[in-house]
């Protein structure tokens, strides 16, 4: 039987009504568990009970676009743009009236951790993120990578034109499932765990999302004007000072491993990087007991 995460409630915060699973004790450490495109809140299915079991009061939402997340304004626009992201990791903070908390991700929910141990730090108690650094580099995303790794981000250009929407639109489960046995070649995952994750792509405002965020991050469309200022501090790269653990899975289709140096200048505080075998691009998911236990590590450091 597979672990299921059902909503446990929904929260007004900033431009959305945030649908989220909630676990653990109300008095324990605050962890907030990000999931990535194209999956939902289940990459944490066995990564929540861990730490619940430990003590943390466990916080994982769906992200704008995803599940039953949904925006309070017709409109409003649907960024999927990294600021936004970020923003909204913010006012849900806010919301839950939670000051700090570890703040654990990877792909877009590593991108929301990122952007606000960056720039707001006081709220973030340690970070766990996949891939490293991992705000864009907007003012560079026009310079070209070497041919392979180009070739794996084909489906970011594929969302460049409205050839890519109509297909994310017309066969998004067929192009979903593609993408989780492309970026995660050594996870053998099965159809009911897929299908477990496949009813958050049907939110109404999922399409829409997510070609724009693979279009923002490259220039060719403009961010909600709400986020500009975010947006805009977001371009000098901001280091991170808090305490990090990050990770590469030694098979991740989207990101080849890097080294520590690779991004050491973008982390001012402790950090911790390490390469993950037999893991690819959905790593709580495919080794919940290594992104549990860095969770765990970071809490008792803090502690």
């Amino acid at each position: 039987m597979l672990p299921q995460l059902p909503t446990s409630r929904t929260v007004e915060a900033g431009a959305l009504s945030v649908a989220l699973y909630q676990c653990g004790p109300v008095d324990g450490p605050p962890v907030f568990l990000m999931h990535g495109f194209p999956y939902d809140i289940h990459a944490y299915a066995e990564v929540a009970p861990r730490l619940a079991d430990a003590g943390c009061r466990v916080y994982v939402p769906y992200l704008r676009g995803f599940g039953p997340t949904r925006f309070l304004s017709e409109a409003t626009p649907r960024s999927g743009e990294q600021a936004a992201l970020g923003a909204d990791l913010l006012a849900l903070m806010d919301a839950l009236s939670v000051p700090r908390a570890v703040l654990a991700g990877y792909d877009w929910g590593g991108r929301a951790a990122c952007v606000i141990a960056a720039l707001w730090p006081e709220r973030c108690a340690g970070l766990v993120s996949l891939n490293s650094y991992n705000i864009h580099d907007v003012a560079r995303a026009m310079e070209p990578d070497t041919p392979a790794n180009e070739q794996s981000l084909w489906y970011q250009y594929y969302f460049h034109n409205e050839r890519g929407r109509a297909g994310l639109t017309r066969h998004r489960r067929d192009l979903i499932r593609l993408l989780w046995q492309s970026w995660s070649p050594t996870w053998a995952f099965d159809e009911a765990t897929f299908l477990r994750s496949a009813p958050a792509f049907d939110n109404p405002d999922f399409v829409n999302v997510v070609i724009h965020s693979y279009r923002c991050r490259y220039g060719l469309e403009p961010g909600d004007p709400t986020y500009a200022q975010i947006e805009e501090r977001l371009t000098r790269l901001p280091p991170i000072s808090v305490r990090s653990i990050t990770f590469d899975g030694e098979d991740d289709g989207v990101r080849p491993p890097a080294t520590a140096a690779a991004a050491a200048h973008r982390f001012t505080g402790p950090r911790s990087h390490r390469i993950v075998p037999g893991a690819g691009h959905n790593l709580p998911q495919e080794k919940p007991e290594i992104f549990a236990a860095a969770v765990l590590e970071l809490i008792r450091t803090e502690g």
